[in-house]
């Protein structure tokens, strides 16, 4: 059995615990800035429920566990989260494990962001898998999301806060600003989307995205069917 992973994170966010809870315990709000899921009954998965101050989640088999703890507290007006996702991996511990850990970075921001700019909006999550676009089986290879950056128009001039404008094949245009951008991982937010591009291939998967739509309602099925067919052209 491969030993537990450990991923601890602690963040200030612009809301109150109020408004955090209902982003980390509701599956609308999920849908704002991870992706939608219910959230198990208590007894069922569900180990705390004290809102607006405690959730934790524990699903278990045999041996195997994944669980998630958000320990909420009050900071007059602002919230501070204590984040913990503990578990088992069936197998690639390291790999498995780095993948977690920036993924986690990433949600967290991408959850400051929703509570900055778009807290208490009708939001659609944009997604033809429940994590997101998944691109071809050709994106999971090295330099994929280089690649990726390059049919974006992402230069290595682009850093958090540059204005980008997408204007891609088959797609809405995009007007925007780089909020988040590492090596693997590249955030862009709009008056109305915050888009997250995946550089999975760096744990040998392909290259991911998922948009946050907010405000007036979205076809979401036909926006993940347009940037899907860009992934398979991009990736062809």
């Amino acid at each position: 059995m491969s030993p537990e992973f450990k991923c601890e994170r602690t963040i200030d966010l612009p809301a109150s615990p109020d408004k955090v809870w209902r982003a980390v315990a509701t599956t609308d709000g999920l849908a704002a800035w991870l992706f939608p899921m219910p959230i198990p009954p208590l007894g069922e998965g569900t180990t705390s429920w004290d809102p607006p101050h405690h959730l934790a989640i524990r699903m278990q088999r045999g041996d195997w566990f994944n669980a998630l703890d958000y320990a909420i507290e009050d900071r007059h007006g602002s919230s501070k989260l204590r984040y913990v996702h503990t578990g088992i991996f069936v197998d690639d511990w390291d790999t498995q494990n780095d993948a977690v850990q920036q993924h986690t970075d990433f949600y967290l921001h991408t959850l400051g962001q929703y509570l900055e700019f778009f807290n208490g909006q009708p939001v659609t999550f944009v997604g033809d898998v429940p994590g997101g676009i998944q691109g071809p089986a050709s994106s999971a290879s090295p330099g994929a999301f280089e690649q990726l950056k390059r049919a974006l128009d992402i230069g290595p001039d682009v850093g958090v806060g540059s204005e980008v404008h997408l204007a891609l094949h088959g797609v809405a245009n995009v007007d925007g600003v780089v909020d988040y951008l590492t090596a693997n991982f590249l955030g862009i937010r709009t008056s109305s989307l915050l888009v997250r591009f995946f550089g999975r291939n760096a744990f040998g998967q392909p290259v991911g995205m998922a948009i946050h739509a907010f405000g007036a309602a979205v076809d979401g099925a036909a926006v993940a069917s347009s940037w899907h067919e860009w992934l398979e052209r991009t990736f062809g």
